[in-house]
């Protein structure tokens, strides 16, 4: 079964409403039934914005990076061409077969991971944390406490790095997914971070979509 948006939309309602609003995720993910195609939000490509900025911040060598709700790979498999050895997890044990089964090959150490039970080991243990589109599909409390959730995995002197829609305070907050305003993106600031860089743009799409791309630094 393939999910569109809307019928996405009341999957994760159905799922909030059992208690359980994570577990849409992983039947979203089966619907595919292993095409990447039908997994609606993927591009099949890297985020081009990761790109320009990996191209002007190389890694040092020996740079740890964590990939948040990872999907089907393409924004981890990019850290690792960049030098970096990243872990990248998701909280469907579909969604990480798929990755499995697409890049055979990678580096990349593919896990099954929930973002609020995190390895000990997880815990302010990354010089990279890129986090893309995940906070927009939660709903509270959840959505505020993901923000601190992946503040955390940053080590001191590592970097957090976000991508995300972007919409102004006040905009219309039933919608699907529901983008980032500004005061969401200070949470990480709240959090313990420093800002180093914020940009807000419009993409490529037709109609332009605005977001933003932030980075963030834990101090050492």
């Amino acid at each position: 079964m393939k999910y569109t948006k809307e019928k996405t939309v009341l999957l994760s309602k159905s799922y909030a409403e059992k208690g359980a609003p994570n577990g849409w995720f992983e039947e979203f993910y089966a619907g595919a039934e292993g095409d990447i195609h039908k997994v609606f939000w993927a591009d099949l490509a890297p985020n081009p914005v990761l790109v320009d900025w990996l191209e002007t911040h190389p890694a040092p060598p020996g740079r740890r990076a964590v990939t948040v709700g990872c999907g089907l790979g393409d924004d981890a498999e990019l850290l690792a061409k960049y030098g970096y050895a990243v872990t990248a997890f998701d909280i469907s044990p579909t969604a990480i077969e798929m990755c499995q089964k697409r890049y055979p090959e990678s580096e990349v150490t593919y896990l099954v991971g929930d973002l609020f039970k995190p390895q000990p080991a997880w815990v302010r243990g990354f010089d990279l944390v890129y986090e893309c589109n995940t906070t927009q599909i939660l709903a509270e409390p959840q959505r505020s406490q993901s923000v601190k959730a992946i503040a955390e995995l940053a080590a001191p002197g590592g970097l957090v790095l976000v991508s995300c829609r972007s919409r102004a305070a006040g905009d219309d907050p039933s919608t699907f997914p529901r983008a980032m305003d500004r005061t969401e993106m200070d949470g990480y600031v709240r959090a313990g971070l420093l800002e180093s860089s914020f940009d807000a743009y419009d993409d490529q799409q037709d109609p332009p979509v605005p977001h933003f791309f932030a980075v963030y630094l834990r101090p050492a």
